[in-house]
């Protein structure tokens, strides 16, 4: 344990966004993302939900000031009848932590996969919401 850190932040998970570097992107996936078979790197947050890991990474974690939405959101597939009531607590989240609004990109579902595939880790949640999968892109500390 140490000061500062939320201690849903494992030794893994801090290592990896200590390695990350000014426009790398990290995924947040739900309980029904396929988090394995995408990633480079895999974190397991198994037991928690997707707004706890969110926000105990945007506590250490910049987001990109260089870019007008550096947080992506996977879009409804057109017919499916999911409400989405837990990006209102993403945007929430984030305005708290950094003070942003209207930080999110809307992109298509196989859009999303395939840049999930390319962050530089993914982070499986037991997040039971649907639609609740993030990609956040690193900014910089001055």
């Amino acid at each position: 344990m140490l000061y500062g850190i939320p201690n849903i932040i494992s030794p893994e998970l801090l290592k990896i966004l200590m390695e990350m570097g000014h426009g790398d992107e990290i995924v947040i996936g739900d309980g029904n993302y396929p988090a394995a078979s995408n990633a480079q790197r895999l974190v397991r947050c198994d037991g928690h939900n997707v707004p706890e890991v969110l926000n105990a990474i945007l506590q250490l974690f910049p987001l990109d000031q260089y870019v007008e939405k550096p947080v992506t959101l996977m879009q409804v597939v057109p017919g499916d009848k999911a409400e989405t009531p837990i990006w209102g607590t993403f945007e929430t989240i984030i305005q708290e932590r950094t003070g942003k609004s209207e930080t999110f990109e809307m992109i298509e579902r196989f859009e999303f996969y395939d840049r999930a595939r390319k962050a530089y880790a993914i982070i499986a949640t037991s997040e039971s919401a649907l639609y609740a999968n993030l990609i956040l892109k690193k900014g910089v500390i001055a």
